[in-house]
């Protein structure tokens, strides 16, 4: 997987689904609701978490590794060989560095995907806009975009119904290209390692 690819995924949609005001919480039917409360509800019993994910690009390119989760703020994905990216979250900043080139851009968390996971509350009524909640066989789907219309795209989050869980979700750009992250496990979590959320190659200190 590409560097580019995995900022996209990441990254570059995450405008368009989680920075801007207004839920249309109106125009949602109150059975479609109650799901988004609860998944809400989920999420908010999530202060820290481990698990395993696949990640899909337009291509069909596959990369795999394990990511950790702790509100607020906190996250890391760790992605298996081949692949020498690593994203980490330290609560402010999204750092994704390449290990083997050893480089790193850097991303205010508020501009990233990630925040809709890691607020210290999490909410469905603020800052995001939903268009869709779809049914599925054994579960249901949440799709959320820009309200304003700054950033082009949506990211789709599917859930399981009974239990409730995430099982991953899907961004698409404004190129309409689609990754999709299936999380295969994703468990409860105490005693994490600060060490995890540390940012990776930091920038050297300023001189006075």
């Amino acid at each position: 997987m590409t560097h580019s690819t995995t900022r996209r995924a990441l990254l570059a949609a995450a405008p368009a689904a989680l920075l801007l005001p207004g839920l249309a919480h109106a125009a949602l039917s109150p059975a479609d609701k109650a799901l988004v409360d609860k998944a809400t509800a989920y999420l908010q019993s999530l202060p820290s978490a481990k698990g395993r994910f696949v990640q899909t690009d337009a291509r069909g390119s596959q990369t795999q590794g394990t990511l950790y989760l702790q509100r607020p703020g906190r996250a890391r994905f760790e992605y298996e060989a081949p692949s020498s990216l690593l994203v980490v979250s330290d609560g402010k900043v999204v750092s994704v560095a390449d290990k083997r080139l050893k480089t790193v851009n850097r991303y205010f968390l508020s501009q990233t995907p990630l925040k809709l996971f890691l607020a210290d509350e999490i909410r469905f009524d603020r800052g995001v806009h939903i268009s869709n909640v779809g049914r599925l066989a054994d579960g249901f789907t949440i799709t959320a975009q820009d309200r304003a219309g700054k950033t082009k795209g949506q990211i789709v989050m599917t859930f399981s119904d009974s239990p409730v869980q995430l099982l991953g979700w899907t961004v698409t750009d404004a190129r309409n290209a689609p990754t999709r992250v299936r999380l295969t496990s994703l468990t409860r979590a105490s005693g994490l390692d600060p060490a995890l959320f540390k940012a990776p190659f930091p920038a050297p200190a300023r001189r006075s």
